[in-house]
């Protein structure tokens, strides 16, 4: 391992990540060979050594989305374990806790008209510097159901065909969060933004840290691509769609009570499942904010 991202203010360091040399302060047990791993031997209710930090940049950066079972954290240790990683982002439409922005409510029961992420999606990829990772940390879940599916936009990537490739390679697409985030969450008594985020992005992207290209188009936010007919960026987005969704990209993660999952916004992407009606799930999302995609 050459380096590990320490926040998104200083020096671009390019991590290459040495998936044979041994953990020595963790473990590390993969879902999947490309995607997910859940760790132990971690309290994160703890001050983590330097170590410790270190070996949890490197898990992130190999599996692209970690999970922590048994985790018993308060809110402040939930922030600081985020900060970990750099600035925190505060979402631009969801509720959440009272006097602390960046700590997100996640949350969903009988009463709900919907849940959080039903869809495959990149979070809050409408934002200019979209960010870096979300750590979920669910205190309440359903005895059955609620499963969380990832999906690696790098295997996604590399899977499309040279002449696919080429043909992607400098083209960008706008990430709209109006369409999104109007009257998203007005059951939960949030009124809405004059405003929300749009942006344009490449449609793939090279991971700030590993230098890997991902595909960086999601049905969530991605409206259309710039610059060819409407009709064949709607084609192109469809195939790119079905593409990224492939179960052979996937990991699914069966979440418990106080289980945590941290996964890389820049290469991924998630969708919950709302099977557990009429049951409840409910925790916190910390965000940590990224850079502009290139």
């Amino acid at each position: 391992m050459e380096g590990s991202l320490r926040g998104n203010k200083g020096p671009r360091i390019r991590h290459v990540a040495d998936d044979t040399a041994p953990y020595e302060t963790i473990t590390v047990d993969k879902l999947t060979p490309i995607i997910g791993a859940e760790l132990g031997g971690i309290d994160l209710s703890q001050p983590l050594s330097n170590r410790q930090q270190d070996e949890v940049h490197r898990a992130l950066a190999e599996n692209i989305v970690i999970f922590f079972r048994d985790q018993h954290i308060t809110p402040q240790q939930h922030l600081a374990f985020g900060r970990l990683f750099g600035e925190l982002h505060v979402h631009p439409a969801a509720p959440h806790e009272p006097g602390e922005p960046a700590l997100m409510k996640i949350y969903a029961d009988k009463n709900s008209p919907r849940a959080n992420g039903e869809g495959w999606h990149t979070d809050v990829s409408c934002d200019l510097e979209p960010p870096m990772g979300s750590i979920l940390y669910i205190k309440q879940c359903p005895p059955h159901g609620g499963d969380t599916l990832f999906a690696s936009m790098y295997a996604a990537y590399d899977a499309l065909s040279d002449r696919m490739k080429t043909y992607l390679n400098g083209l960008t697409a706008v990430h709209d969060g109006e369409p999104v985030y109007r009257g998203l969450y007005a059951n939960t008594g949030v009124a809405d933004k004059p405003s929300y985020p749009r942006a344009e992005h490449p449609v793939v992207r090279t991971h700030a840290v590993t230098g890997k290209k991902a595909l960086y188009v999601n049905r969530g936010f991605t409206n259309h691509i710039v610059g060819i007919p409407r009709d064949e960026s709607d084609a192109i987005l469809a195939y790119l769609y079905q593409h990224a969704e492939n179960p052979l990209f996937q990991c699914r993660f069966r979440w418990s009570e106080n289980a945590i999952a941290f996964w890389d916004n820049r290469c991924t992407q998630h969708r919950a499942m709302w099977d557990y009606w009429p049951h409840t799930r409910s925790g916190n999302r910390v965000t940590v904010k990224g850079e502009r995609p290139v």
